[in-house]
């Protein structure tokens, strides 16, 4: 048997062998002026300051000019003062390996607990450039989520990317859970941006389990870590799905949140000089956005594929607030978590009728979409009505259609909660039988009944 030596021959080609170094010329608590390295850097480049303690912070290159460089520091700068050198790293890049699955990584890709796995043989930008859309193959088939309703409403194809909107305490982490371990994928790969670390452990132990971690890389950035690492964490979970989604892998990738993504490039983009504008987000935060969505999707002809999901935090349900109305508008569907329908207890507390997936009607069969019509159809005469119905002014027998959406509403409650164990199909001949109890779908002996 030959000895595999690709891990070894990576790690001796990332070494470096000297040192470019320059000096702190003048520092405050939020930027740095390096002198002696603007011959050298590039915007993005990873800088280490070091002071005279020996104590060492990163910092990444935001500024250049024809005498210094400005670098925006990863860690407060207490005890760093003038002429405290500042050494060269160069291009920010990473070797994923299948040694990281199972592990959870911190932004420079090392494990939480302080080991380092294997790096692979090829080495992928943290910033990485989206495939053609020429090469791009179509949307693939459709997955089973383990959820009812995503197995019928809001179905999720291979390479579809997701947003999934909500605020905070609708049960977005357990869905978010669920998902990476119901979903059909060969690996999923999960940022977590700017959680709270009780959160991130609960995350890992609780919500996936050891059986979830098996097949899981988790990328994680607490809240306490600075705006570069947040921004850093999401560009480096992605470099790993694509990895995997080049070794002809299906990858699903869960971010949360993309809002906090964002909210970490304002700090890293007003701290540079850019001008606010969209509440407070400068006008590059769109473009940051969307650059890191594109790069999930169906892979190129003969590789595998990037099925994504991106959640957002919506304030007061606010869904055309900046971060939302970006996301919204790149993504092949959405949905919405409703904290009304979380507080009477409902979960997941999807709002089916302000969601949608884009991956519809080719995802299902002509009587699965005229199914799902139908019952979108009732939920909605309900939700007019509803106001009426709750405050006891509708007279039960005045309207046929009321009636049965009265009846419906309370089989579709429970069929939205479902957690299923079967098929899609299986949840489809569920839905079919709710709405057959409520008098509303036809008996299985008519022509076209599921």
């Amino acid at each position: 048997m030959t000895p595999d030596f690709s891990s070894l021959a990576a790690q001796i080609e990332g070494a470096s062998f000297h040192r470019i170094s320059g000096h702190v010329s003048a520092l405050s608590e939020a930027v740095v002026e390096v002198t002696g390295l603007n011959r050298h850097a590039r915007l993005g480049d990873r800088v280490v300051l070091t002071g005279a303690t020996g104590a060492e912070v990163g910092g990444e290159v935001v500024t250049l000019s024809g005498s210094h460089i400005e670098v925006l520091p990863e860690a407060r700068l207490e005890g760093f003062a003038l002429r405290d050198r500042a050494y060269f790293q160069g291009r920010s890049e990473v070797r994923p390996s299948e040694d990281w699955i199972g592990k959870v990584i911190d932004p420079f890709g090392r494990c939480h607990d302080g080991t380092i796995p294997a790096p692979g043989p090829t080495a992928y930008p943290l910033r990485g450039t989206p495939p053609s859309a020429i090469t791009r193959k179509p949307l693939g088939h459709r997955l089973e989520t383990g959820t009812a309703v995503f197995n019928t409403f809001l179905p999720l194809v291979r390479g579809q990317r997701l947003g999934l909107f909500a605020g905070s305490g609708v049960g977005k982490s357990t869905l978010l859970g669920k998902l990476t371990r119901s979903v059909q994928a060969d690996i999923a790969v999960v940022a977590l941006i700017g959680e709270r670390g009780r959160e991130v452990r609960e995350f890992v132990d609780r919500t996936l389990g050891a059986d979830g971690m098996k097949r899981a890389i988790v990328v994680a950035a607490t809240s306490d870590q600075a705006p570069l690492l947040k921004r850093r964490a999401a560009w480096l979970a992605m470099s790993i799905a694509e990895y995997f989604r080049d070794l002809g892998g299906h990858v699903l990738f869960l971010t949360d949140s993309v809002t906090r993504f964002a909210e970490a490039h304002r700090e890293v983009a007003l701290t540079a000089g850019e001008a606010p504008s969209m509440r407070g987000f400068p006008p590059s935060t769109g473009q940051m956005i969307m650059d890191l969505a594109e790069r999930a999707g169906p892979g190129p002809e003969g590789k595998g594929d990037i099925t994504g999901i991106f959640s957002v935090l919506v304030a007061g349900s606010d869904m055309d607030e900046p971060v939302a109305d970006i996301l919204r508008g790149v993504l092949d569907g959405h949905v919405v978590l409703s904290r009304e329908i979380a507080e009477r207890g409902r979960f997941p507390a999807v709002d089916v009728l302000q969601s949608v997936s884009r991956s519809l009607p080719d995802a299902a069969s002509a009587a699965e979409n005229e199914l799902l019509q139908l019952a979108r159809r009732t939920m909605g005469i309900y939700e007019r009505s509803r106001l009426m119905i709750q405050s006891g002014l509708y007279t039960q027998g005045s309207d046929a259609e009321i009636d049965a959406a009265i009846t419906a509403h309370r089989e579709l409650e429970g069929f939205l909660a479902r957690v299923e164990t079967g098929t899609a199909a299986d949840s489809f001949e569920h839905l079919a039988q709710a709405l057959r109890r409520a008098g509303v779908a036809p008996q299985p002996q008519d022509p076209g009944a599921i």
